[in-house]
């Protein structure tokens, strides 16, 4: 009897087995179909953060429309809210990093960079360096380096490849010979933009920069001095194409064909926001989600908007702030 027993019960435990291993066999296959099935597709997704003009300083006075006093605290918010989203890639930040142009300020900024989880790259803007002072690109470019490895660039406008299928353009639109809250390429940076954008036509390219070539609203003293050249230039490509700007302090998205021009919201006025953005390349479109994050300092960003007339000029519409967008390739 007891022999009976055992060999039913090793019966049993062999038809277990035989359907676990089953089980895990096809498991195995679906994840491999669906693996072949995504590369066949060319489809790879990009997640990355864009936190623009944070206007970072060490006083204890705000100014007329930005919270300047408090932007310790909105960067910590806006790395804490970065640090718990998954996959993030990168954070750029469009420029305008500190408010007043002295090492002190970016030396008091750069250890809030270490608490973030992911590499970190920025675009210069008009606040970050001094006309004819210490604070110059190349001193600020090695106080960043000391903080941030990924940082080993040359010069203030660079380039780099995420992952494949993605290409990364930073520039430099500061003018540095006089005061000004215009901006400038110049040709010698237009024409390096020229090669780089010829090199990367398979590729899903994503351009960072702080005076934006197409305003979120007019500013005549805010401008890209030389944006028409940088608009025809583009025009000459027709792979997809993402913009993504700060300096105007408010959120714009506009498409215009294969290319789309995101402006940023700043950390310091209201409504004290930063982008997160996730990029799907399939095999014949590209997908721009583009999400408009706000502070959880609730209470900050009451007293950011009593300091402005108008909130729509610095929030956008609706379709602004939050939007889906395709493009074809």
């Amino acid at each position: 009897m007891k022999k009976r027993m055992k060999k039913h019960v090793i019966k049993q435990e062999s038809i277990t087995a035989r359907i676990k291993n089953w089980t895990i066999s096809i498991m195995l296959a679906a994840l491999m179909l669906l693996g072949l099935q995504c590369y066949s597709n060319g489809t790879s997704t990009l997640k990355f953060a864009q936190v623009s003009d944070v206007h970072y300083y060490t006083g204890t006075n705000n100014t007329t429309y930005k919270m300047i006093a408090e932007s310790p605290k909105l960067l910590d918010d806006a790395i804490e809210q970065i640090n718990a989203v998954p996959n993030v890639s990168f954070v750029m930040f469009t420029g305008d990093l500190i408010d007043k142009p002295f090492e002190k300020e970016l030396s008091a900024f750069l250890p809030h960079t270490q608490k973030l989880n992911v590499p970190w790259y920025f675009a210069f803007g008009n606040h970050d360096t001094m006309l004819g002072g210490y604070l110059t690109p190349a001193v600020y470019m090695q106080m960043v380096n000391k903080y941030n490895k990924n940082y080993k660039f040359q010069k203030s406008y660079y380039s780099f490849t995420p992952q494949k299928g993605f290409k990364v353009i930073v520039l430099d639109t500061i003018i540095r010979e006089r005061l000004t809250s215009n901006g400038r390429l110049g040709d010698e940076q237009l024409k390096w933009l020229d090669n780089e954008l010829k090199n990367s036509q398979k590729d899903t390219v994503l351009i960072f920069m702080h005076v934006p070539v197409i305003e979120p609203y007019v500013s005549p003293n805010h401008r890209l001095l030389d944006g028409y050249k940088m608009e025809d230039i583009l025009s000459k490509y027709k792979n997809p194409i993402g913009i993504f700007q700060g300096h105007y302090h408010g959120a714009k998205i506009t498409q215009k064909g294969n290319i789309l021009y995101v402006s940023c919201p700043s950390m310091v006025t209201y409504p004290n926001a930063f982008r997160m953005i996730t990029v799907t390349n399939y095999r014949n479109k590209v997908v721009f989600n583009i999400e408009n994050k706000e502070t959880n300092l609730k209470n900050i960003q009451k007293l950011a908007k009593l300091l402005i007339f108008g909130t729509s000029v610095y929030t956008g519409n609706e379709n602004d702030q939050n939007a889906t967008i395709t493009i074809k390739k």
